[in-house]
């Protein structure tokens, strides 16, 4: 494995701090006005659950120009008596660095991995800069599971809006648990716990020159976790919320990044998912409770209407792709007014299926195929909503456990088309 060169400032820091046991990253771009509340919460959270061990907090950051980096060095709780502590607590140790290679949240975690496997970490913790549902508890339910009850890899779990999330609910989710069968809820939920051990197994993988290190780092974490064996885990952290996405961002772009990268990892790890029949789930840690969420707008009308235009501007595509049995049926559908319009549960296992074949046998370029898949995605989505907007929060989520259970039902269509 090559050697690692940071900075020479980062270098003296970690010359003096030699060991850790906790590493806290926090991968960031821009982010002035809400990272000072996450280096709060964080130091907080490691001064109340973890007075005593030695805890180092790394911001990796992609070339800011609003300050976050000041805002990290100078964040810090003038009165730990406002957090009920009254006992010594071990210094906090922050280093601030921009990190080199692709611009990504990838390449951000990777800074993070060096400095974990530099100072021989034994919990490793990243969490998002633009949080503001993080809490001090947050970092005792991503730490505890890794140093007290050896798990490698704890997921989020957090409660969403039945609107939000809705790459995760209707392929990501779904995909990831029936190919490798573990019920991990949040795969790309972008706060995590992990070993000190799992930090290293990262860094021996060949990604870092690859879309990985612009944006698929999340799905790769949880994938590369279950499909090698790492015991595996999840936290209940309550809501999360954080700053909207910016809502002109090309969603066909997003899909293409999500979605290329799961189906990539299937290429590397086809020989672990093939022979993996049903799910089971996994542990959970942390006290489940109700919260309260931030609404989600959604207009299933330009939903249907960018559904049925790619009905007629991509029809040889979708042909080629879903054979014509499931392209008619797609374009029965089609026909239907909004009020009954329904994307049933087994065609749409089928399209993810043969997107996923498609994308193995290389039938169009990838960024091209994938994004062909968006107006299929936007009806099974507005279909969705449509479903679950008279029902309650755990009825959706009933909705989500029947799609589920469709994809690994109708896995061994995928396996016998896989050549």
């Amino acid at each position: 494995m090559k050697t690692v060169t940071f900075r020479k400032e980062v270098q003296e820091q970690l010359d003096l701090i030699k060991t850790a046991d906790i590493v806290v990253g926090i991968p960031s771009f821009n982010n002035a006005r809400t990272i000072g509340h996450v280096v709060r919460a964080v130091q907080a959270g490691l001064a109340k659950y973890f007075p005593d061990r030695k805890s180092v907090l790394v911001n990796s950051d992609g070339g800011s120009t609003d300050k976050t980096l000041d805002v990290v060095k100078e964040t810090s709780i003038e009165d730990y008596s406002s957090i009920l502590l009254h006992h010594r607590v071990e210094p906090l140790f922050r280093i601030a660095t921009p990190y080199s290679g692709l611009p990504g949240k990838g390449s951000a975690f990777r800074t993070i991995f060096e400095v974990a496997e530099a100072l021989d970490a034994k919990a490793c913790v990243v969490v998002d800069s633009d949080l503001r549902s993080i809490t001090p508890e947050w970092i005792e339910l991503l730490v505890k599971p890794v140093l007290e009850d050896g798990f490698d890899y704890v997921a989020p779990l957090y409660h969403r809006h039945k609107y939000d999330g809705t790459i995760t609910n209707s392929i990501v989710y779904p995909l990831t648990r029936a190919l490798y069968g573990k019920r991990v809820r949040q795969p790309i939920g972008g706060d995590f716990g992990f070993s000190g051990k799992l930090a290293k197994f990262y860094l021996t993988k060949d990604v870092w020159q690859t879309d990985v290190a612009r944006f698929g780092i999340d799905i790769w974490m949880t994938t590369t976790a279950i499909a090698n064996q790492f015991r595996v885990t999840q936290s209940f952290l309550g809501a999360k919320i954080h700053d909207a996405k910016d809502p002109s961002a090309d969603l066909s772009s997003m899909l293409y990044q999500v979605v290329g990268a799961t189906f990539e990892l299937m290429e590397t790890y086809a020989d672990v998912w093939k022979p993996v029949r049903g799910s089971e789930p996994v542990p959970a840690f942390g006290f489940e409770y109700t919260v309260g969420l931030e609404q989600v707008n959604v207009n299933t009308g330009r939903m249907l209407n960018l559904f049925r235009e790619g009905l007629k501007n991509l029809r040889e595509i979708w042909t080629d792709v879903l054979g014509l049995g499931d392209f008619r049926e797609v374009e029965r559908i089609g026909l239907l007014g909004a009020k009954e319009f329904r994307f049933p549960l087994g065609l749409w296992t089928r399209v993810i299926y043969d997107y996923a074949i498609a994308f193995h046998e290389k039938k169009l370029p990838a960024e091209h195929l994938i994004k062909s898949l968006t107006p299929l995605y936007l009806g099974k989505t507005a279909s969705f909503i449509l479903e679950v907007e008279q029902m309650g929060q755990q009825e959706a989520e009933a909705e989500i456990e029947k799609l589920c259970l469709e994809f690994e039902k109708n896995k061994e269509y995928l396996i016998t088309c896989w050549k």
